[in-house]
């Protein structure tokens, strides 16, 4: 799913947990153990996650079809 307006996108992450905002790109973070060796780890206040980045394109961002509008 493609979401071309940055008002729709914001009310996206504001409403699941589990994405955040990096600058302009959105992330999708899940807690994992594996994290720690995986390359898509991160570590925010002592936990690890693993992130998914939907970055800004020229069209929008595209978005897995779970997160609904």
């Amino acid at each position: 799913m493609i979401i071309d307006k940055l008002e729709k996108m914001e009310s996206l992450v504001a409403k699941n947990y589990n994405l955040i905002w990096k600058g302009w790109d959105v992330a999708e973070i899940k807690k994992s153990d594996f994290a720690r060796t995986s390359t898509a780890g991160i570590r925010i206040k002592d936990k690890w996650y693993i992130q998914k980045v939907f970055p800004l394109t020229r069209n929008g961002w595209t978005i897995d079809d779970k997160y609904k509008v």
